[in-house]
């Protein structure tokens, strides 16, 4: 738009220089129609006096090649006019015409075919048409008023000129007539008063030096013979015979056009320098303009380009910042934020101050404006996430302070049934103890998850690893229906290390719990393990409803990257998964099965895994090519319920669960995959060191029967009242909580004389056993239609 008003601004100047050029080239070829006119006349004399035998062939022949010169000159710079005013245009145009027919002319007058009266006829309209473009360039545009008056007096001087040229003719064709007739006596004093009137145009609007050159150039001896032959040829009556003589008249007329085309010269140039002079100041002044604009247009380029690069670097670097802050800075903060003790102390405040400004292109234009603005948003966005976080924590805070009393309430529930269950004997009160005794263990398991969702994990440090299928027992023993889980095929050598028992068992069991919640209550929840290199794959594989893919993909990513919240308490089982997975590297993902179901896979890194102890080690079974987890060859049924990480422990020699693979005949089978001879009331030794343990269970030993056939590798020994004590912890076994070492150790007195029992009393406290934990799984009545329910909820 600048160099668009810049080149309307300079097209006046610029059209004024052009218009000047123009008639400075109009005015330079004016002076060569001048010169070719003073030529044209001289010949028309020099043909007048051939043709009327006054002159001879010579002087013809002479004039014709100086007017030959002349067309040439003239010819050459007529090339040079691109624009003439149409006036002048037709009097070129004729003039062009005469000259293509002067060959002709010419001819007709040597050879004396021509009269006098044609032969003047034709030059005078051709010196009409020459003397015409002068007049008619006057009327170019953009032409001075100043300059056209010039012009117009020069040609005025021209129109004089060629009067005398007639009025020369006049008086020779009159002498050769012998005097003037009534017609060529008008012509000559039309002449006359022509000349006047064409002068007195000169002296008007010429300048007064023109005049003072005419005047003087005039008042010369020849110019007074001249004026003095005319007014004697002017008071020759008509029908008179002429007194002057016709050389005489020649050569004083021809002395006349001669000083008169002096002047005409002078003047001619005057014009052209007058011209020239306004056309260069014209190209001056469009030069400077042009010169001015160009250097403002330089100018302000140079300044919008310095500005430009300025706002353009201040632009970028906010463009950077933002970019930097929106997709590094902000989420890291934010991801820095949501670990726990993030704030270690710190304010919101403190800690938006700490994150600094972003964007260091401040100032008090617009763009620092918005610099600043961009620095408190980001300042802003910080604080928040900040006093987030610090609200995060005290809710993790508030939630852990819930969990541990909760903890604290259910160790004393503990102690309180232990020792219930050490001195009752009534089947029926047993049966509500046990099944009190299993909700102790979930709800311990639910107290746990509040805890790693607060951010913190198992208070219990294990020293021994633990094989890998007492894990998964332990792990099923923690969940509701412990007696849908079925061990397939698990590769023996396979152990935990002891750091991580206590996470391993929870992610298993939450998955577990997940399996058997949503899949139907009378299928079976298989689970298998083997070595995968250096890693090991446990595979828990369900028969439920199943997941979409959709909603498969959107856990596995909750699985793979766990929240840094709480996050939603119906997904806390898999939140907590991913949370402990999360700490030990392990990868938790659901798969699809090839048949219903879902296909719960975790991978144990070798940071996790450990050599498992011979003697607790179970055989691998299936049928050989068989893919482990997928097929079960004669499943393991799980039966009663362990106390992995409360009361029982998953070390070597401890924690055989109750149940899991009983024998036929009442006898147990162990973690080895052996058969236990030994018939319920058996133990592997009195948690107390007492000897006795063992010979009274086998004094004791009932009958079987189907609701009896309770395993009892679960079963320590009996206390004071005869009743069957289970197993303790022992110093290689988990930490004792609280009052669980019994009212003997409370007390500290000595412990009570065993009584004795019969067989079917001890029988009726297992049978009662049994069905506590049966009730306890029971208890609220669940439908197969609620299992069926979709397995995203948990």
């Amino acid at each position: 738009m600048a160099v668009t008003f810049a080149v309307l601004a300079l097209a006046p100047a610029t059209n004024q220089a052009l218009q000047a050029n123009r008639l400075t080239a109009m005015v330079d070829v004016a002076s060569s129609v001048s010169e070719l006119t003073h030529h044209l006349q001289r010949e028309r004399a020099s043909a007048t006096a051939l043709v009327s035998t006054q002159g001879d062939t010579d002087a013809f022949r002479e004039s014709s090649n100086a007017t030959d010169k002349s067309v040439a000159k003239f010819r050459s710079q007529r090339g040079s006019l691109s624009s003439v005013p149409g006036n002048a245009q037709r009097a070129l145009d004729r003039i062009d015409q005469f000259i293509d027919e002067l060959p002709s002319l010419r001819a007709q007058v040597r050879s004396g075919g021509s009269t006098v009266t044609a032969l003047t006829f034709g030059y005078r309209i051709v010196i009409a048409d020459l003397i015409d473009y002068r007049d008619g360039i006057a009327q170019a545009d953009g032409v001075d008023s100043d300059v056209a008056d010039r012009i117009r007096a020069a040609a005025a001087l021209s129109r004089a000129s060629e009067h005398i040229g007639q009025q020369q003719v006049a008086v020779m064709r009159a002498q050769a007539t012998g005097g003037f007739t009534q017609a060529s006596k008008r012509t000559f004093d039309a002449t006359r008063l022509g000349y006047t009137e064409a002068t007195s145009v000169l002296f008007d609007l010429g300048p007064q030096q023109w005049r003072t050159w005419l005047e003087r150039t005039l008042s010369g001896t020849k110019a007074l013979e001249a004026r003095r032959l005319e007014d004697e040829v002017g008071r020759t009556a008509p029908d008179q015979e002429l007194t002057v003589k016709s050389e005489e008249w020649q050569k004083a007329s021809a002395d006349r056009l001669t000083l008169l085309r002096s002047v005409e010269k002078r003047i001619d140039d005057s014009v052209l320098g007058t011209v020239t002079e306004t056309r260069t100041t014209l190209a001056w002044l469009a030069g400077g303009e042009v010169t001015l604009v160009l250097l403002t247009l330089i100018g302000a380029v140079v300044v919008a380009v310095r500005l430009g690069r300025v706002m353009i670097r201040r632009l970028r670097d906010l463009r950077n910042a933002a970019h930097e802050v929106a997709h590094t800075g902000l989420p890291r903060v934010m991801t820095d934020l949501s670990q726990p003790g993030a704030l270690s102390g710190a304010t919101p405040e403190q800690v938006a101050e700490r994150s600094g400004n972003p964007v260091k292109t401040t100032g008090l234009d617009e763009i620092g404006e918005v610099g600043e603005a961009f620095n408190a948003v980001h300042h802003e966005a910080v604080r928040l996430a900040a006093q987030q976080a610090h609200i995060h924590e005290q809710f993790a805070e508030t939630l852990v302070g819930v969990a541990r009393r909760g903890a604290q309430l259910t160790t004393v529930m503990v102690s309180e049934l232990d020792a219930v269950q050490r001195d009752e004997a009534d089947p029926e009160r047993m049966k509500i103890l046990f099944a009190l005794d299993h909700l102790a263990i979930r709800m311990e398991r639910n107290t746990n998850n509040l805890l790693v969702l607060g951010g913190y994990g198992h208070g219990r440090v294990r020293s021994a690893d633990i094989s890998c299928s007492t894990v998964i027992v332990a792990a099923a023993q923690q969940i509701e229906r412990f007696d849908r889980v079925s061990l397939g095929v698990i590769e023996s050598g396979i152990g935990i290390a002891a750091r991580v028992v206590h996470d391993v068992a929870h992610i298993l069991a939450e998955l577990l719990d997940n399996a058997t919640r949503f899949s139907p209550p009378d299928k079976q929840v298989g689970v298998a393990v083997w070595r995968l290199w250096d890693r090991a794959v446990v595979q828990i594989v369900d028969e439920g409803v199943g997941i979409t893919a959709e909603r498969r993909a959107t856990l596995n990513k909750g699985l793979l990257e766990p929240k840094s919240g709480i996050g939603d308490v119906r997904s806390m089982g898999l939140h907590v998964v991913a949370r402990l997975a999360a700490r030990h590297g392990i990868v938790v993902e659901l798969r699809d099965s090839s048949g219903p179901g879902t296909i719960a896979e975790v991978t144990l890194p070798a940071n996790v895994l450990a050599p498992a102890p011979k003697e607790t080690t179970p055989p691998a079974q299936g049928a050989p090519g068989e893919r482990p987890g997928v097929r079960y060859e004669a499943p393991r049924p799980i039966t009663a319920p362990g106390q992995l990480g409360r009361r029982q422990t998953v070390g070597a020699g401890d924690y055989s669960p109750a149940g899991a693979g009983a024998a036929p005949g009442g006898g147990s089978q162990g973690s080895n995959g052996s058969t236990d001879s030994r018939g319920p009331g058996s133990s592997r030794g009195d948690a107390r060191g007492n000897p006795q343990g063992d010979e009274r269970e086998r004094a004791n030993k009932p009958s079987q029967h189907p609701v009896h056939a309770e395993p009892v590798s679960r079963i320590a020994g009996v206390s004071s009242s005869g009743l069957p004590l289970r197993q303790r912890n022992t110093p290689q076994q988990w930490p004792k909580l609280g009052k669980r070492d019994g009212a003997d150790q409370r007390s500290g007195g000595a412990p009570k004389p065993a009584r004795r029992r019969d067989s079917r009393q001890v029988s009726d406290v297992l049978a009662a056993y049994a069905q506590g934990i049966n009730r306890s799984t029971s208890h609220r009545g669940r439908s197969a239609t609620d299992d069926d329910t979709q397995r995203s909820k948990k």
